[in-house]
């Protein structure tokens, strides 16, 4: 667990996704698995997917710079997203990675503290905030 702004983050918590993939690739993953290079087909694609981002890690630095991305883990609690709708200045949320919203933020201060969202990654919040915050979000 991580401790972000005096709340626990679970890290091991992870995105599911299916894929499709043709029988013959699917086959080799299976060869490769049962040959004992893999642990399981699981651990074969994320090996897969972090040798792609590895390869493609100087291209990406340079479109997370470009795009003014925040890179990791950012958590919005209810006091920061306060201070933002006091302020008058609504919070352009732009990270890669994951973005938590506290579970005591309403529908209401998210959408007069956000003026908007882009995650690639994932968006952990309640579903009414999501709701709340759906026009806004990219």
């Amino acid at each position: 667990m991580a401790n972000v702004a005096g709340r626990a983050i679970r890290m091991g918590d992870s995105e599911k996704i299916t894929i499709n993939l043709g029988f013959v690739d699917l086959g080799h993953v299976d060869l490769l698995v049962a040959e004992g290079f893999y642990a399981n087909r699981t651990d074969f694609i994320r090996t897969a997917i972090r040798n792609q981002i590895e390869r493609h890690a100087e291209a990406a630095r340079r479109s997370v710079e470009r795009k003014g991305l925040d890179l990791g883990l950012r958590h919005y609690g209810r006091a920061e997203l306060e201070a933002a709708r006091a302020a008058g200045t609504p919070i352009a949320i732009r990270v890669l990675g994951l973005v938590s919203i506290a579970p005591d933020v309403t529908p209401d201060l998210a959408r007069a503290a956000i003026a908007s969202v882009s995650v690639l990654g994932a968006l952990q919040a309640s579903e009414a905030v999501k709701a709340a915050l759906a026009d806004r979000t990219a």
